[in-house]
């Protein structure tokens, strides 16, 4: 066979070729994998001659490979949605707390204070006060220096404490300045320890953001 068909149907083989990406990357990952062959002898001329054109269909191939890999390779990445844009929540209320036991207090009825003070209009507002049912710890009241139309209040016992929650009507706002809400209640004779009291509020403002604060009441 002369050189010149030799080489035209090399070229034909290499056009009518569709890759097998897969086993190539495969069979490129298995080379990376093991180590470098020991050093052989060099053929004699005359089989390095007999070599020659085999040696170079195999790179033709190889190359083949190598763009079809690269072919795919884009399709993937061009064809990959774009991440979605990441949305930062609007900023809550600014807004500060601070729960005590009311001064007033004494050896058989307590007040716990929540202290709420807020720098701009509220639209959404939770305030939760939890008692923890030490001995002799029975309701007896709460108040709240907003309108008492303006909440939502209700008494619960759960997960061992009393549960006083206020929540803003819909359509009504708190505006700026400092409020209280107070949880009042019996227990038994003696210095009762409010350590284990706690108070959550959530506020919302009037686009969306939100605010949580949280504390415990102390002794």
């Amino acid at each position: 066979m002369d050189e010149t068909r030799l080489r035209r149907e090399l070229r034909e083989a290499a056009l009518a070729h569709r890759p097998d990406h897969a086993r190539i990357l495969a069979r490129v990952e298995r080379g990376l994998a093991e180590p470098a062959p020991a050093p052989r002898r060099r053929p004699s001329a005359g089989r390095r001659a007999g070599r020659r054109w085999t040696v170079g269909a195999a790179v033709a191939a190889a190359v083949a490979g190598v763009v079809g890999i690269g072919g795919l390779a884009a399709t993937t990445l061009g064809d990959r949605p774009a991440p979605p844009a990441t949305v930062l929540p609007a900023p809550g209320p600014a807004a500060r707390a601070a729960g005590t036991v009311d001064p007033g207090s004494n050896r058989w009825w307590a007040q716990s204070d929540l202290a709420l003070t807020t720098d701009s209009p509220v639209s959404g507002l939770t305030v939760e006060l939890r008692v923890a049912r030490t001995p002799g710890v029975v309701t007896t009241g709460h108040w709240q220096t907003r309108p008492a139309d303006d909440f939502t209040v209700t008494v619960s016992e759960h997960d061992g404490a009393l549960v006083y929650r206020w929540t803003l009507r819909p359509g009504r706002d708190m505006p700026p300045g400092p409020h209280v809400f107070a949880a009042q209640y019996n227990h038994a004779e003696g210095v009762r320890d409010a350590s284990a009291d706690t108070y959550t509020a959530v506020l919302t403002g009037a686009d969306g953001g939100r605010t949580t604060l949280r504390g415990t009441f102390g002794r």
